[in-house]
């Protein structure tokens, strides 16, 4: 009822969905980036209790990460607009550093046929760094880090993504995503696959590829996933994310694709407006620890979801995405103990209102907070109204040949430029 307080079972909402949902300032449940919607205050003042009338925003907070603004009553202004680019490359174009047979400095790659990994050419992370510790009074400390900086190409195909691939395709990255995840495990605490796509977020080579940076410390975003699961656990007695997935598929409002083994939610603490967030249905902290038919299923969810997305604006929709599973144990810490963690993956896509039009976290998001100019729950529908299954475009158009193909110039005469760290 407008004016009464919010009722909580357990830290849940009771209730989610009425139509006073919207109205009250949300909050999740004290677990930084992941926690469950609970409702923390009544009717703004400013709405007089009056359903019928917009509340002038939203407000998420993630206790540890700061507050998030929903304002998706907003009007936006036209803003800059982007050139539309579809983000695909050419099928063939030995001229590309990432494309079968092509050069990356003094080194050519082979005639790769599926996928394909190798060391960065310009590594951010070195293995064999001396060992440094710098202190300067109580304001300045560093330390030297160690690890690995690798490129997996996903395809020999330069105009192809994920999207476009086979499922059984898809499967082959999917399995050396675990196998490298498992063999830098090994030597390196924290194992991060990424893949930047498009020009949007700084990806300046179209061909589908991925990174893989393994580090001998655990970076700051993970660090505080792991204590927000950590808390948690502790409180509860069972896995956030675990308990988190088995919330979302009772609710379905925020829902976007499922599987047998998986299910893929726009969150509801998402910041980007097409943010989303894959889970697998049991307990897994790390993608080694995945069956083969969990992998399999993968393959075909990802794939879906994928085609979704590009459908959404008829565009390779750009976006990073990232896995994040447990740690790997630390040689000095032999009793640690990562049960509190689950394996998921995060694709954030800056695309906003069309293929031109896209989200910038600037200004108020930099200064103050992060702004979402539509719900979760808004995303979550229109990504579910996409054809899973047809993708816009298709996957065999018209071969068009790169210059060094199409010219047959020599490889040593072109073609130079090598695989950049930040791709």
């Amino acid at each position: 009822r407008p004016g009464s307080p919010p009722q909580l079972l357990g830290g849940r909402l009771w209730g989610l969905g009425t139509p006073w949902e919207e109205w009250w300032c949300r909050d999740i449940a004290g677990f930084g980036v992941c926690g469950f919607r609970e409702v923390s205050a009544a009717l703004p003042q400013s709405c007089g209790g009056d359903p019928g009338r917009t509340p002038p925003a939203v407000q998420s907070s993630a206790r540890g990460m700061g507050a998030l603004l929903a304002a998706p009553h907003a009007e936006a202004l036209a803003g800059q607009v982007e050139d539309g680019d579809q983000g695909f490359g050419m099928r063939v174009d030995r001229s590309n550093p990432l494309a079968p047979g092509g050069r990356r400095g003094g080194t050519m790659n082979p005639d790769y046929e599926s996928v394909f990994i190798f060391n960065n050419d310009f590594p951010a992370l070195l293995p064999d760094t001396p060992v440094a510790v710098e202190e300067d009074g109580p304001l300045f400390r560093s330390h030297t880090v160690r690890g690995r900086s690798r490129v997996m190409c996903f395809h020999p195909y330069g105009d192809l993504t994920l999207a476009l691939m086979t499922a059984e395709e898809v499967h082959k990255v999917v399995d050396a995503w675990a196998d490298e995840t498992e063999t830098l495990g090994r030597e390196y605490q924290w194992v991060q696959v990424f893949e930047n796509r498009g020009a949007m977020m700084g990806c300046s080579n179209p061909h589908p590829h991925c990174q893989i940076w393994a580090s001998d410390f655990v970076p700051n975003i993970p660090a505080k996933k792991d204590a927000s699961q950590r808390r948690y656990y502790e409180r509860y007695g069972s896995v956030l994310l675990v308990d988190y997935a088995r919330e979302e598929k009772k609710k379905q409002v925020r829902v976007v694709d499922e599987s047998d083994h998986w299910i893929c939610v726009v969150p509801y603490w998402a910041m980007w407006p097409y943010e989303i967030m894959m889970l697998p249905k049991r307990h897994v902290l790390r993608l080694p620890d995945l069956s083969e038919k969990e992998r399999r299923d993968l393959a075909v969810i990802l794939k879906r979801v994928l085609t979704r997305y590009d459908n959404l604006f008829e565009i390779s929709m750009p976006y990073s995405m990232g896995w994040h599973g447990a740690p790997f144990p630390n040689p000095d810490e032999s009793d640690e103990d990562w049960s509190h963690w689950q394996l998921h993956a995060v694709y954030y896509p800056p695309l906003l209102r069309s293929a031109t039009v896209k989200k910038f976290m600037v200004g108020y998001e930099m200064m103050a907070e992060a702004q979402r100019d539509l719900t979760p729950e808004m995303a979550a529908a229109r990504l579910r109204e996409q054809n899973a299954t047809e993708h816009f475009r298709p996957r065999d158009p018209p071969i068009t040949l790169g210059v060094a193909a199409a010219t047959d110039t020599p490889l040593d005469q072109g073609g130079s430029s090598s695989a950049s760290s930040d791709d």
